[in-house]
């Protein structure tokens, strides 16, 4: 299944937005325009739909509460909303499913959170449509929604098990090699990889081995020496990873994971997300720590990938990165842009002019990319 169309009302940096999504998707941006907040909606439906701890009240409460989701611009309208289209294939003329999900403080009294809309159409035909009458009499229901409840999602389930298959992953290395020293609580999802390995070990031997073959494989093309990849629990039965490089010495040993570079260690979790998994997959900047040859050969390393794989799954993509959108085998239709304005972020797609540039052999790093550099970036230079 794919998400083929959101709307946004009020939701962090957006006043008003709506894009279509591609099977991979391009977001680009300035530096805080809200590439982080976008891919964030994506989440916050997935945590709704948690079967275990999930909901609407503490989905919003691990945001800080609704003064923080709520766009600044968002007068005197105190409502969030959020639309979703989901198709079963990309060709869809028209989406399977559309899910609206409205919610906003009750404006009195406890100042409760509630739920001011939910509708559910299921090819074209509504099938929910709340506030109803029980709501209406017993205000309390309004504090979740349908979608996270199993006696009342009956209906349209396949959508709440779809958003709860989101994956996002934004491995940061040193988290994975000093975890163990560092300590610390480990935010619910862990999606700075603190758990990586322990994930990799609940995978079967059998998938797991094929995984790290394949992984190994694209590994040798991009890290210098690089072997071979395996994994390895130590004594006490903690999960590693073990990495063999070429050596003058020809019985060298193998590395742990606390050895490899942080590029290697991105780059093993990108591609570990990319297999693992069937639903939509959320990647934020996957060019931090890697040499930029290698960044820019990642769209076609996702392309490969999804060629190979039984399912091909959606992915949604933010990044800065030059050396990767100056790829050409991106395609026009899955870039989007954000735009900061007076009024919050707009969201567009690639205009008619941009596109005859595309089509006459240039890149998105060509034409795109320039129109979201900082105004007055060059006097940083003179900064005191």
């Amino acid at each position: 299944m794919y998400i083929t169309y959101l709307k946004l009302k009020n939701w962090r940096n957006f006043r008003n937005a709506e894009m279509d999504l591609a099977p991979v998707s391009y977001i680009i941006g300035p530096n805080a325009v809200g590439k982080s907040n976008l891919l964030d909606v994506f989440r916050f439906l997935r945590d709704i739909c948690k079967p275990e701890g999930g909901g609407l009240q503490k989905a919003v409460k691990e945001r800080d509460g609704i003064s923080k989701l709520r766009c600044l611009h968002a007068r005197p309208d105190p409502e969030v909303l959020i639309e979703v289209h989901i198709s079963e294939r990309v060709d869809d003329e028209e989406p399977s499913w559309r899910y609206i999900l409205g919610f906003k403080p009750e404006g009195k009294g406890a100042q409760r959170l509630l739920v001011s809309k939910e509708q559910v159409w299921h090819h074209g035909k509504q099938i929910l449509n709340r506030p109803e009458k029980e709501d209406i009499a017993d205000q309390q229901l309004l504090t979740e929604t349908h979608l996270e409840q199993t006696r009342a999602n009956a209906t349209f389930r396949e959508i709440s098990n779809f958003l709860a298959s989101i994956t996002y992953l934004h491995l940061v290395p040193q988290l994975l090699k000093y975890g163990e020293k560092i300590g610390g609580n480990r935010l619910e999802d862990d999606p700075f990889g603190q758990g990586f390995l322990e994930r990799i070990a609940k995978t079967t031997k059998r998938v797991r081995d094929a995984r790290l073959k394949k992984i190994g494989m694209a590994l040798s093309s991009a890290v210098p020496q690089f072997k071979e990849l395996r994994y390895h629990p130590d004594e006490f039965g903690h999960p590693h990873l073990e990495a063999l490089y070429e050596h003058h010495r020809p019985n060298a040993g193998w590395q742990s994971e606390e050895h490899f570079s942080d590029g290697t260690l991105r780059l093993l979790g990108i591609l570990w997300s990319l297999l693992d998994g069937t639903g939509l997959l959320l990647i934020e900047e996957p060019e931090l720590s890697l040499h930029q040859a290698v960044v820019e050969q990642i769209p076609a390393l996702i392309d490969r990938l999804q060629r190979s794989a039984k399912t091909r799954r959606q992915i949604v993509i933010s990044t800065h990165s030059q050396k990767m959108l100056s790829n050409p085998g991106i395609d026009a239709l899955g870039v989007v842009v954000l735009e900061p304005g007076r009024e919050g972020t707009t969201i567009r797609t690639v205009n008619e002019n941009e596109r005859k540039g595309l089509v006459a052999g240039l890149t998105v790093a060509d034409v795109l990319l320039p129109q979201t550099r900082p105004k007055g970036v060059e006097q940083l230079g003179f900064w005191e």
